[in-house]
């Protein structure tokens, strides 16, 4: 039986059902990872520039040169990971990806202390076949504490973690774009819903309440945001699997769906396997 079809056979049981898997899972400090991976770089002689805008990229036969505001960089191949930016660098590099990336945001409560002892565990909602996010659900994090959430609206930013963040050309992007037009067609209530969840703690309790009904809504309080880079194509499809476009001397990651940084060690290696005996 395919996935869609267990998934649609399993909403039918209950509207509180929940996933149970047999395999280990865990929550780790993902910053700590990303600062012991810089310092692993670091000791091998490797370097890390930040705040380094990418203005053009030019692969010549031998090497890839790398221009920013502030410098000019030479190296034998490059491999893309800019995230909500992917698209754009691969564009930069010469490389049309029919594809761009719609930032979504995703909103988290944090369940309060008091109440942690409801979340015991990772509680996950039966996915729906037919929408694209997974839903809200509950993550009891490394700290202690018990995450709630996420909902998943179109963020006016490509990096717009705050309601309020605005960027004209991110959003000239987006309208222009007739695969957005088409996806926003295609799910125009589950957006409306999404979004009157966003600004209503009582419509995203209750939506919470599907999995844990003894859920109030002053058990929890506004959490920290993420940015999902989402890939999206011009008719209008939400790429749900990894899309690397290789250059001749480049590869550019334009969609890495989650869980993308637990998995990334391992994407790394078998980057590293595929694609650079070719370069």
């Amino acid at each position: 039986m395919r996935w869609d079809a267990r998934l649609k056979w399993l909403k039918k049981l209950s509207p509180r059902a929940v996933i149970i898997c047999w395999a280990y899972a865990g929550i780790v400090n993902y910053p700590e990872i990303a600062e012991k991976l810089a310092e692993i770089i670091q000791n091998r002689d490797g370097n890390i520039y930040y705040q380094q805008q990418v203005c053009s990229i030019h692969e010549y036969t031998d090497y890839v040169e790398i221009q920013t505001l502030h410098a000019s960089y030479k190296a034998k191949q490059i491999v893309n990971c800019a995230g909500l930016h992917s698209d754009r660098i691969a564009r930069l590099a010469g490389y049309e990806t029919r594809m761009k990336i719609v930032p979504f945001r995703g909103e988290y409560y944090v369940l309060d202390s008091s109440k942690n002892y409801l979340v015991n565990h990772l509680i996950y909602p039966v996915p729906n076949p037919d929408f694209p996010f997974l839903g809200v659900h509950f993550t009891r994090m490394f700290n202690g504490k018990r995450d709630v959430g996420p909902n998943a609206v179109l963020a006016f930013k490509r990096e717009g973690y705050c309601k309020t963040d605005f960027c004209l050309q991110d959003m000239m992007e987006i309208l222009t774009y007739k695969g957005f037009w088409k996806i926003a067609t295609r799910y125009f209530s589950e957006g409306i819903a999404e979004i009157r969840r966003s600004f209503s703690l009582q419509l995203f309790t209750e939506n919470a309440r599907q999995l844990i009904p003894d859920l109030q809504s002053e058990d929890i309080s506004l959490g920290a945001a993420g940015v999902r880079a989402q890939t999206l194509t011009i008719d209008g499809k939400l790429v749900d699997d990894f899309h690397f476009v290789v250059g001749h001397r480049s590869l550019h990651v334009c969609n890495a769906p989650s869980p993308a940084a637990t998995a990334s060690i391992e994407i790394g290696r078998e980057i590293v396997r595929r694609y650079f005996p070719i370069f």
